[in-house]
């Protein structure tokens, strides 16, 4: 059964696996480009940040517009916008284009996420959903890694690696756009206020905005950390894909893991694992890339699954109504955390020094572990732990949950200038 639904997704799985390797491909290009055209450090922060805020601002907004023209025109509309942003920003070298582009970027390639994790929990059942989305997730992953390794091949001093980004998201849509699908539904969710959600569990809201803006940090600064203690740009896509692969490794075991034991537990070893690896990588230098590398696919493995952890672990202690709202608010704050996150690396690492970048890290994570020890004596484990199809990747993508409480909200504000009532999702006539 597993099979037969997969191979009904191939053409999705494939189109998202090409828009995963064009994601990760350009936040590294864009660090890359940007320390070689003379930008600051905090310049460069404030570019990537603005790829968070159009990510947040696309994942509350798309909805509507998805509800009015369909999801597969949608989709095709907003990979050409992507592309459009990432060739603009090859003719145009400057600071505010730049940001501009970027915010650009995050808006579209947040609501293709939105489309594509609709369709695959539209097309699994609860017997396999968890299976389909880590497939997925590993693809996503894999397309990431695949996209650093390419800019070792591929010089960012000049227009070829803008170009080839731009072909591959035109490229992923030929799979979505040449086979016969069946778009997802949408339901009615229910909102989760974030004060419930700080009451019910508190562990979860703050790893998730602390996880985030890790998450911002690496990949807004971690390419300009990686230059100034002296990588070469073939080592830089090394260094990003070895954090990448150890995530793609390690999340289906994490996440296995924390259904057997007390998730609160997993969750604090990991983040206290990723807390002394990250204080071990501020002191090794540049001269030793090999070492780089080992702890780089260690951190990944230990720091990734934290979002995916924080996610489950605060459905835990939630209702299955209230599971689809509470989506929504912590991919929301999560958001914030990766809006914060890279400016103020970008910040200590300009006026500090470079390796303050893995110290702040560490300080991030560190927190984490030991809120949640403090948590673990303050609360009993939750009775019956919900299995988390390992959501979730950095940044975390909105899945059907988060799709349905986002219409929900954009109908609340929507108001047609005819003064009709706005359609509920499910009656548009999208299918």
């Amino acid at each position: 059964m597993l099979r037969q639904q997969i191979r009904a997704v191939s053409s999705l799985l494939s189109t998202m696996t090409l828009i995963g390797l064009c994601v990760g491909m350009t936040s590294t290009l864009l660090s890359l480009r940007g320390t070689m055209e003379g930008f600051t450090t905090v310049t460069i922060g404030l570019i990537m940040s603005a790829y968070f805020v159009g990510y947040l601002f696309g994942a509350t907004r798309a909805p509507k517009d998805i509800r009015r023209v369909g999801y597969i025109r949608a989709f095709g509309g907003l990979a050409a916008l992507a592309s459009v942003a990432v060739l603009v920003q090859a003719i145009w070298i400057d600071p505010i284009v730049w940001l501009i582009m970027r915010f650009i970027s995050g808006f579209a390639i947040s609501a293709l996420f939105v489309i594509a994790e609709s369709w695959l929990n539209t097309m699994a059942d609860n017997r396999n959903r968890g299976a389909m989305l880590s497939v997925y997730l590993v693809l996503i992953y894999g397309g990431l890694v695949v996209g650093q390794l390419i800019l070792g091949f591929a010089d960012p001093a000049t227009f070829v690696p803008f170009a080839i980004i731009a072909l591959l998201i035109n490229v992923s849509l030929i799979p979505i756009l040449a086979t016969i699908t069946v778009e997802p539904t949408t339901h009615e969710a229910k909102k989760v206020p974030l004060k419930l959600l700080l009451e019910q569990a508190p562990l979860g809201i703050v790893t998730a905005f602390i996880m985030q803006a890790c998450s911002a940090m690496f990949y807004g600064v971690g390419p300009v950390y990686a230059t100034a203690i002296g990588l070469s740009v073939t080592q830089v896509t090394i260094f990003m894909a070895a954090f990448l692969f150890g995530g793609m490794v390690l999340q289906t075991p994490v996440g296995l893991l924390s259904d057997r034991f007390d998730r609160r537990i997993v969750l604090a070893f990991c983040a206290l694992t990723s807390a002394v690896l990250a204080l071990i990588l501020s002191q090794i230098p540049g001269t030793q890339p090999v070492l780089i590398y080992a702890v780089m696919i260690a951190l990944g493995g230990s720091l990734l699954p934290l979002y995916s952890l924080a996610m489950a672990h605060t459905n835990d202690y939630l209702t299955k109504d209230q599971m689809i709202g509470a989506t929504g608010a912590i991919v929301k704050v999560g958001g914030i955390g990766a809006i914060v996150g890279a400016p103020l690396a970008a910040v200590l690492m300009q006026f500090g020094s470079m390796n303050l970048f893995f110290v702040l890290m560490a300080v991030f994570t560190g927190t984490v572990s030991i809120y949640a020890f403090y948590r673990i004596t303050q609360r009993a484990k939750a009775s019956e732990q919900m299995h988390s199809p390992l959501m979730g990747i950095a940044p975390a993508q909105p899945s059907e949950e988060l799709l349905a409480s986002l219409v929900e909200e954009a109908n609340e504000d929507f108001d047609e200038p005819d003064g009709n009532i706005p359609v509920k999702p499910g009656s548009s006539g999208v299918v």
